[in-house]
């Protein structure tokens, strides 16, 4: 048998509790940017690459559990146990809008057009808000059977996926009719739900099965058994011949997309794993942990001259938008500066 490579991650520090949800922005002209929530309170941006610190965005006065970034990486948006979501100039740090809710706000997702954000949590209810209005009133989606875990778009923003706390499976909702088409049956709550780049699957993870379904007809793909309850996978978005998974044992483990074979497993959380994620060029994924870092792995290059002149490219891309940003609320040393509470 080949032995497994170990692989040594880039650690990025910065929150002071647990980090419970990643997300990383398209390739843009300035090149992709990451984006974490924690119960901290405080959503940071890096470089997506390198996981630099770029700015940390103040105002939650609760746990943040979700936050994202629009296709252009300008916007960023966060959900928080303060009830709730709020809105972020990616640029600059600065609160362009709260939407106020009525309980926990545990996932927010922005439209494939930037049009739209999508919120959802303990209220049941699934909230779209008008990014061009911000003022106007959410159009509400029929009430959801259970308390909202995580949401996403599919389908040019036709269709929304959203999963629940305390009940399996993944619910389809039609956008117009904004009525539940399908559900995608699970034994367990569904974790973590991710669309694939290129549109063709979606990943789910739930209890100690990570699952892949075809995000056209619905159909369950492949299923595979875990070595432990895991609470979030991520499929690898150029050949698709990998996925990674995180949970309660503390690795964060490659599998065979094909086999289900485990062909890597990375230590050096200290503890569960709550999010995993690849970066859109497939060279490297991030884990989140109950230990509050971030740590980055990079994955074997397939062809390593041009994945070195492609990381160059990014890398000198992200170098120059991070240069532009200066209005972030921070001070010289590069930690959060601290701003008097709102009464």
């Amino acid at each position: 048998m080949e032995k497994k490579k170990v692989t040594i991650p880039q650690v990025c520090h910065g929150h002071s509790r647990p980090v419970v949800d990643l997300f990383y922005s398209p390739i843009t002209p300035d090149g992709f940017f990451l984006i974490s929530a924690s119960k901290d309170s405080h959503p940071m941006l890096r470089n997506g690459e390198t996981g630099d610190w770029i700015g940390t965005f103040e105002g939650h006065k609760g746990a943040v559990w979700s936050s994202c970034l629009d296709n252009n990486a300008l916007r960023a948006a966060s959900a928080s146990a303060d009830f709730s979501a709020k809105l972020w100039d990616a640029l600059t740090g600065d609160v362009l809008h709260s939407f106020e809710h009525k309980h926990i706000v545990r996932a927010c997702a922005f439209s494939e057009d930037t049009k739209s954000l999508l919120t959802g949590g303990f209220e049941k209810i699934l909230r779209v808000f008008d990014m061009n209005r911000l003022d106007a009133p959410p159009t509400e989606v029929d009430k959801s059977p259970g308390s909202i875990r995580t949401l996403t778009w599919l389908h040019s923003d036709q269709t929304i996926l959203s999963s629940c706390t305390d009940i399996g499976g993944v619910r389809l909702w039609d956008v117009r009719s904004g009525k539940i088409v399908q559900t995608l049956e699970t034994k367990s709550p569904v974790t973590s739900a991710e669309v694939s780049q290129d549109g063709r699957y979606i990943t789910t993870a739930d209890g100690s099965t990570v699952k892949f379904w075809d995000a056209n007809h619905f159909g369950l793909v492949k299923s595979y058994d875990m070595p432990c309850n895991i609470e979030s996978a991520s499929l690898e978005p150029k050949s698709g011949e990998k996925f990674v998974a995180g949970g309660e044992d503390m690795w964060v483990r490659v599998f065979d997309f094909y086999t289900g074979e485990e062909i890597g497993c990375n230590k050096g959380h200290h503890g569960p794993v709550h999010c995993v994620r690849f970066t859109p060029t497939g060279l490297s994924y991030a884990s989140g942990s109950e230990d509050g870092t971030i740590r980055i792995w990079q994955t074997t290059p397939a062809n390593p001259e041009e994945n070195e002149t492609s990381s160059r490219r990014v890398k000198h891309s992200v170098d120059e938008v991070s240069k532009k940003i200066e209005g972030f609320h921070i001070n010289k040393e590069g930690k959060t500066a601290e701003k008097p509470s709102d009464t």
